[in-house]
């Protein structure tokens, strides 16, 4: 099996128009928000494609608002990020959003959120997430106010 190549660069170091997704590893009462997708039984951060005509930064707020019900937060950019997988390499935005009022979930694919103390085990990604969330969280503890 070919596992994911996940390589952190340079924030704001990928042109836009390269970019494919927009990730949002976020918090809400001091707690990580994951959401399931319909038709899975497995945990994933709030994430998607970047549609046409859309920025990184747009897709991150609504992708969050889809995914979460978030109608108020804060959001700062992380890192860039390339994923080799399966002989492709896509580009993305990686973001950390810090939610302050969930409002209803919107009706989309996203079944439930959920809140965890630490990474929840059963990731739909895992190899992926697990190192996105190491970045995010080893960022968080380095800048205090987030």
């Amino acid at each position: 099996m070919n596992l994911p190549i996940v390589n952190f660069l340079n924030t704001l170091s990928i042109p836009e128009h390269d970019l494919t997704y927009s990730i949002v590893c976020s918090r809400y009462r001091n707690k990580w928000v994951f959401v399931r997708h319909r038709l899975r039984k497995t945990w994933e951060m709030p994430a998607g494609h970047i549609e046409n005509n859309e920025s990184a930064l747009q897709a991150a707020r609504r992708e969050l608002y889809e995914e979460t019900g978030a109608t108020e937060f804060s959001l700062r950019l992380i890192a860039d990020y390339s994923c080799n997988w399966q002989n492709e390499v896509k580009y993305g935005r990686i973001f950390f959003a810090n939610i302050l009022h969930l409002g209803n979930l919107p009706e989309s694919e996203i079944a439930e959120i959920r809140f965890f103390r630490n990474l929840p085990e059963d990731l739909t990604y895992p190899d992926i997430q697990n190192v996105i969330f190491e970045k995010v969280n080893k960022y968080r503890q380095q800048n205090i106010k987030l």
